[in-house]
């Protein structure tokens, strides 16, 4: 089985002979024939396909290798006898957890050390739900990109810690001065943090395994129900009123938009006003994020001198790079078209901002799937999303055809 690495060469090799197939129809001053057309076609398909396939391999080889590290320091297990009360209590908690997952809450042997809410749903004890949520960043774009932040309510004040007033020498906090700052009719703002359901299924004679191998299905399982959905709704959810984030590429979002100088087609001239469009501060740590058929596009954009300005990372966890910026492929955001969100591009540690509330739950259905012979886990987790800092972002907007 190749590795990340080695696709990503792949990669790299395809999108050279797509450059030569448009170089030797630009020489000759042609548009492609039907053969060169079918072959870049080819080409394009085989490229989305290898950039899905190294997400994957690079998320696997992150789990093995995360897995792997206790052994290469030597550590073992730690010894049970010799855990507090708090520690036995989670202990308890544990098993009792996946006990219920194998048979049901009700028939569980330890159903006293479950905590269940009103709704019959089993609270997921904290230390698995930590795993589960370190899991998300490898399988998903926006949590990776953006900060993150842990609350126990279901609202946040928007941008209320956004940003720190500073002043030379003393900063005026005086009444007078603050109600002349204040607009006339101030709103309160919220992001509200929301439920995100997922469903996994797995087959009874499956859960005879030991509790670690149980325990690997249900950190792997859960993360990535979870995970595809959480990364739509950060890039192009449509807020609180619709259960869902603010998404980034939304115009709820707030993000300034610049013009495109086409419908259907992108420029290097566009990428760069999308650059400076950003202020200073934020683009040194500055990234786009674009569907993977616009970075496909832009691969083939060079600069003055006929030098491709797309760069290839052959480096497994790195992003690929354009106009010496890392890019990132979100394939909910729209492709190049007529009145397209198709980039974004700054900060996004600074600029967007997801929020999980502790007490993720799950409800077995041992009933529902019984004559399959499987067992269903539902599981909800509760998370929200919303730019806190729209002057960190910009999107390239294209216009109406």
């Amino acid at each position: 089985m190749p590795t990340s690495v080695e696709l990503r060469q792949q990669r790299a090799g395809i999108v050279e002979s797509m450059r030569a197939i448009t170089e030797t129809a630009e020489r000759e001053n042609r548009g492609l024939s039907g053969e060169e057309r079918t072959a870049y076609d080819r080409h394009e398909t085989e490229f989305t396909g290898l950039t899905e396939r190294i997400g994957r391999l690079e998320a696997e080889e992150q789990r093995a290798a995360e897995m792997a590290e206790p052994i290469r320091r030597g550590g073992n297990r730690p010894d049970d006898g010799g855990r507090g009360g708090d520690e036995q209590r989670a202990a308890e908690r544990r098993g009792a957890f996946f006990e219920a997952l194998r048979r049901g809450a009700r028939q569980a042997p330890e159903r006293r050390a479950l905590v269940e809410n009103a709704a019959g749903e089993i609270l997921v004890p904290e230390d698995l739900e930590a795993e589960i949520y370190r899991e998300l960043p490898g399988l998903t774009i926006v949590r990776a990109m953006a900060s993150q932040r842990t609350i126990s309510s279901n609202r946040v004040r928007r941008r209320s810690l956004a940003e720190v007033s500073v002043g030379w020498g003393k900063l005026e906090t005086n009444e007078q001065t603050l109600t002349d700052s204040m607009p006339s009719t101030p709103t309160e703002e919220f992001t509200y943090v929301e439920d995100l359901y997922g469903l996994a299924k797995v087959g009874e004679d499956e859960l005879d395994d030991s509790d670690v191998n149980l325990e690997a299905q249900i950190r792997d399982s859960f993360a990535r129900a979870i995970a595809e959905t959480e990364d739509t709704g950060f890039t192009i959810g449509t807020g609180h009123s619709n259960k869902q984030p603010t998404g980034f590429m939304t115009a709820g979002g707030g993000v300034p938009t610049i013009a495109a100088g086409a419908t259907a087609a992108i420029s290097v001239d566009d990428m760069k006003k999308l650059i400076y469009a950003v202020p200073r501060q934020y683009r040194k740590n500055g990234r786009f994020c674009m569907a993977s058929t616009t970075e496909l596009a832009i691969s083939l954009l060079k600069d003055l001198n006929g030098q491709y300005l797309w760069q290839p990372s052959n480096q497994a966890g790195r992003p690929n790079t354009f106009l010496g910026y890392a890019l990132e492929n979100q394939d909910d955001i729209a492709a190049v078209g007529a009145n397209a969100r198709s980039v974004a591009f700054g900060d996004f540690v600074a600029g967007y901002r997801v929020y999980d509330r502790q007490g993720m739950t799950v409800k077995v259905l041992d009933q529902l799937y019984a004559e399959d012979g499987m067992i269903g886990w539902k599981v909800r987790a509760r998370t929200g999303g919303d730019v806190i800092r729209p002057q960190a972002l910009r999107i390239l907007l294209h216009p109406a055809a």
